[in-house]
């Protein structure tokens, strides 16, 4: 990957809708050259695909919450029932395990209290092989959806 590579992915995160002509234009590059470096770059796996960025609070989504999950037990089938499970809760934006205490942290949104509560009393506290949660209101978020700094 060269510099007018990381250009291209640079510029891609900061408008995923741009034309190709745009980006080319953008990237100092024709158009053709300009597209088999993008193929290129999805083809290695380093454009995983184009989303729209929503905002939360318009849509509802006002609560958000950290999760720390201590398990029971680290065995194979545990962490795959755990991880299998967090990964069908549509609430759960991130789910990161972590080496040491905790073992897991998730980043998890709902509407309000109300919906959090249930949330948390139905689908979290169920979840496989948890031995303790411990929940942390986020307040604002100061960083969020940051680009990667190529």
């Amino acid at each position: 990957m060269d510099a007018t590579d990381r250009a291209i992915l640079a510029e891609l995160q900061r408008d995923g809708r741009q034309t190709l002509t745009e980006l080319a234009e953008r990237v100092q590059l024709s158009i053709s050259p300009c597209h088999r470096r993008l193929r290129a770059l999805e083809r290695a796996g380093a454009i995983t695909g184009y989303h729209a960025r929503l905002d939360a609070k318009a849509l509802g989504l006002t609560f958000e919450a950290l999760i720390f999950v201590t398990m029971r037990e680290a065995t194979l089938t545990t962490i795959s029932a755990f991880e299998a499970a967090v990964a069908d809760l549509p609430n759960v934006l991130q789910a990161q395990r972590l080496f040491g205490d905790p073992d897991y942290l998730l980043r998890v949104i709902a509407r309000d209290l109300a919906d959090y509560q249930r949330l948390y009393d139905k689908d979290l506290s169920a979840l496989p092989g948890v031995q303790r949660l411990n929940s942390t209101l986020v307040m604002r978020s100061v960083v969020q959806d940051r680009a990667l700094p190529l």
